[in-house]
């Protein structure tokens, strides 16, 4: 029996912080990585509201920095599932910025994260499915399945990669 679909909002997850300075580099702007964390967090939220499951993060499309992130900002992330396949969800995240202290706000982040739902064993199990309803939702729906078919070539060819390069480090082989 498949699972009643869902619409996009459902699972809508919204987290601010306040950028704080062991938040920030040598720069004064926030960690890459520290954004990245925030990102997996809010993105698994959305993914777990929508499943009502157990889930582990599949992968992380390319995270692009688009502005910095300053010291006394604030990071807004919004994160919704746009499209699922079974046992998967995609999840589309935007992180704004803002100048507490002038009101400008910039778009500087956008991604695509994947995750599994996952039942007591830890074993894949299926998810509902999702439906558009606002026209950038439509938009991501639509487009998704191309965005999951680059997904499927990247992990074959990061496992090629694994493959060849194995578990030693690269100076234990013989030259």
């Amino acid at each position: 029996m498949e699972a009643e679909k869902k619409p996009c909002w459902e699972s809508l997850t919204v987290k601010t912080s306040h950028v704080l300075p062991p938040d920030t580099n040598s720069h004064g702007t926030l960690f890459g990585g520290k954004l990245m964390a925030y990102i997996d967090d809010v993105a698994a939220i959305a993914a777990v509201r929508h499943s009502r499951k157990l889930v582990v993060t599949a992968s992380t499309d390319s995270v692009d920095f688009l502005a910095p992130v300053k010291e006394g900002d604030s990071i807004c992330l919004e994160a919704f599932v746009t499209w699922t396949h079974n046992t998967s969800m995609e999840v589309f995240i935007k992180a704004v910025t803002e100048n507490l202290l002038t009101g400008e706000r910039k778009v500087c982040t956008t991604a695509f994260t994947t995750f599994v739902a996952i039942d007591d064993e830890g074993k894949p199990t299926p998810v509902p499915g999702v439906y558009p309803e606002a026209e950038h939702e439509k938009m991501l729906h639509e487009q998704a399945p191309e965005r999951a078919k680059h997904r499927r070539e990247r992990r074959d060819q990061s496992k090629e990669l694994a493959e060849l390069f194995g578990t030693g480090f690269p100076w234990d082989r013989e030259r």
